[in-house]
């Protein structure tokens, strides 16, 4: 047995001290357009580039005026702000026409209504394609009807992707957190996106690592047309993450950046409602396979869970590995508290968001295969319809 916590313990702590390695030396190198040396406006050779902010919303009566007005109030002289009505139930299309109405919004806001769903997409890609065909601004910032900006955030992001003549750019929104549980379930997210991507190697042409937030993507106009367009991802409920996967695998320029306090997003309430977000996308990230998903659930208790309670079996000098990958998980917790305000203590509720996240990542799968596809925001997609339509 003794042999077997040295094997298994050794594998341990160092998958989770090479990522602590990495991340030590990796994400310092990510630059933080909320400082002041990006306080400025953008070098572009024909003067401030315009801009299309396209919104695609369903059933955001609560929070859609409010976004709007704070894209509207941006101080970003060259911009155009195209909201989408994606067949709302509630008063998410009046809230748009209201604030469109408005003396501030004349010629700056056009808000755009959609009845009816066309085969062969999801509700949200054929909003933002929809909205994209109508665009006039030589960016295109994709973002979602609850993320609320600071009115320095757009000149800013223009000034960093110009200077740094990126095609693609992704800001790290704030999330804001009303409970323990929503803090507990971010930060083991955050620890595990930690372990299984780079986001310091993003820049790196050579390295495959790519990027995509639903809350901030700034892509060029005309590389957004040469990779297809959303008609490319009509079909993807990783709409995000895909959109960063096909322009970076396209030999374009990606970049992502921090931005304390421009953009801010309560993305879910409580731990259920993260496990609820998470329920969606889970079964989406494993390609729709079963297989994959039980492969991926093992290898998530053994990196997550294994640690905390093997390291009370061995003995001796065999406890070093567990107690490496602890230390090294610990560490991942004290640096995402710089940033997140989450108090690295949190880590001690890992095996608890471990045990929540292995039930999200079940669920989904149960859910999806037992439903024949995936129900979002009231229209429900069949699975042969996603797989077929996977990037």
């Amino acid at each position: 047995m003794s042999l077997f916590h040295w094997i298994s313990g050794g594998l341990l702590g160092a998958a989770w001290f090479s990522r602590v390695v990495g991340a030590g030396f990796g994400m310092p190198k990510i630059p933080d357009i909320a400082y002041p040396a990006w306080d400025r406006w953008p070098e572009a050779a024909h003067g401030v580039p315009r801009v299309s902010i396209i919104v695609p919303a369903k059933n955001e009566q609560e929070t859609i005026a409010g976004v709007l007005r704070d894209l509207l109030s941006l101080d970003y002289p060259n911009l155009e702000v195209i909201a989408v009505d994606d067949r709302s139930t509630d008063q998410t299309g009046e809230r748009m026409d209201e604030v469109a109405a408005t003396e501030t919004a004349t010629g700056r806001l056009n808000a755009l209504h959609i009845t009816e769903l066309p085969g062969g997409w999801l509700g949200k890609t054929h909003a933002m394609w929809t909205a994209s065909e109508q665009a006039t601004g030589d960016w295109l910032l994709f973002t979602d009807a609850d993320v609320f900006f600071r009115k320095d955030t757009l000149r800013r992001a223009v000034a960093y992707a110009e200077t740094e003549h990126a095609d693609h750019l992704v800001v790290f929104p704030t999330l804001l957190m009303g409970t323990a549980g929503e803090r507990m379930m971010i930060a083991f997210f955050q620890s595990l996106f930690t372990f299984g991507h780079r986001p310091w190697k993003v820049a790196d042409p050579k390295a495959k690592d790519h990027i995509g937030v639903g809350a901030f993507n700034l892509v060029r106009r005309e590389v957004y047309e040469k990779i297809g367009t959303y008609q490319a991802l009509r079909m993807e409920v990783l709409d995000d993450m895909k959109l960063g996967k096909v322009v970076k695998n396209a030999g374009f320029a990606q970049r992502v950046v921090f931005g304390d306090g421009l953009l801010t997003i309560r993305w879910a309430k409580g731990a259920f409602g993260v496990v609820n977000n998470f329920t969606k996308n889970f079964f989406a990230v494993m390609s729709f396979q079963w297989w994959r998903t039980v492969a991926t659930a093992v290898a998530l208790i053994y990196l997550n869970l294994v640690p905390f309670f093997f390291i009370w079996f061995a003995s001796g000098w065999s406890r070093a590995g567990y107690a490496l990958a602890l230390f090294s998980i610990f560490l991942i917790y004290s640096g995402m508290s710089m940033r997140t305000k989450i108090p690295a203590y949190y880590f001690f509720l890992h095996p608890v968001s471990t045990a929540l996240f292995l039930y999200a990542l079940l669920r989904s799968m149960f859910v999806t295969l037992r439903d024949g596809g995936v129900t979002w925001r009231g229209t429900k997609y069949p699975l042969e319809e996603l797989r077929k339509g996977l990037v």
